[in-house]
């Protein structure tokens, strides 16, 4: 059945954006974009157990590494391989003093992260400084040049798609199943000789390796990068996305990600009527995000993909019967 579902979805993914208006299409992306960068989320905080606040770190690393690299004349295939890279590095060397905190102190942690990030981007004269990086050149692959959304659309379609098959096999594999044991008891797992460390600071890299090819898509998407397009709520989007699809899971990353990205698209096209102040965008959606985590919590503790999948369980026993 699971095969199934897969052949549907893939179908469905192929089929639906030349459906899609040109101005419904971006949101397509950006809804792709979130996705992979919410897959490593999580992974982190559904089998290592690590709860991060700077995941927009990784994905502005991502994206500047990508665009520095096309700005200065490297070919933009290049760039785009660099991208998971350097975030994965990144992810490497600061990780391990990181990891060794636990809970909030790591949450607060890697927010402190993205904010020195932030503000080395706005500062710095080789990044754009406040002002951005701009003139970024579109992807090109082969001597064949992405412009179209569609094009755009299809390409973050198959990197999900990709990050998608890489968590699946990392779940099902010996370092997943220590990952679930240390989730659950960790000095059960350490007992029992899985290396915790090692295996959280490999889960920490590989979320910032999705993140890092996410953003590096988006800087070639967009043509522009700022430290405005990266803020905090960003981070905490892809936090809220997790746990609202279902931590762990690997299908909770899309269905998260949509149920937000389409929500926030609603949330700006209300905050933006006549009428309405300038902050209401803002103000809406940490408003909303927090009814949702709090709702999610308290009503679906494991997020929608695990209540989904309890409910037609359920009804497929009933049928049965």
């Amino acid at each position: 059945m699971n095969r199934w579902v897969l052949i549907a979805a893939a179908v469905a993914t192929l089929a639906l954006p030349p459906l899609l208006p040109e101005k419904h299409l971006a949101i397509y992306v950006l809804l792709g974009l979130a996705a992979t960068v919410t897959a490593g989320v999580s992974m982190l905080m559904g089998y290592a157990g690590q709860v991060s606040l700077g995941q927009g770190a990784f994905y502005a690393i991502g994206a500047y590494t990508a665009g520095l690299l096309a700005v200065h004349g490297v070919p933009t295939v290049v760039g785009l391989l660099a991208a998971p890279v350097v975030a994965g590095l990144a992810a490497v060397l600061l990780g391990a003093p990181l990891l060794r905190l636990r809970g909030h102190h790591l949450a607060f942690a890697t927010l402190a992260l993205q904010l020195i990030l932030l503000s080395l981007l706005g500062q710095g004269d080789w990044a754009g400084g406040a002002i951005g990086l701009q003139a970024i050149p579109r992807l090109s692959v082969a001597g064949f040049e992405l412009r179209a959304d569609l094009g755009y659309a299809y390409l973050v379609w198959a990197v999900l798609a990709v990050v998608v098959l890489i968590s699946h096999n990392v779940v099902a594999s010996r370092a997943g199943r220590g990952l679930r044991a240390a989730a659950t008891s960790e000095p059960a797992a350490a007992a029992s000789g899985v290396a915790i460390g090692g295996y959280r600071l490999a889960v920490f890299a590989l979320s910032a390796v999705f993140a890092g090819l996410a953003g590096g898509v988006y800087a070639f998407y967009l043509g522009y990068l700022a430290p405005g397009s990266f803020p905090v709520l960003l981070s905490i989007e892809f936090v809220v996305m997790a746990v609202v699809g279902g931590l762990g899971t690997i299908a909770g990353p899309v269905v998260g990600a949509t149920v937000i990205v389409l929500l926030v698209q609603a949330l700006t096209a209300l905050g933006t009527q006549p009428g309405m102040p300038g902050y209401a965008p803002s103000v809406l959606s940490y408003a909303v995000y927090a009814l949702l985590l709090v709702a999610t919590v308290l009503y679906l503790p494991r997020g929608l993909v695990p209540a989904l999948t309890g409910v037609l369980a359920r009804g497929a026993r009933g049928a049965r019967r």
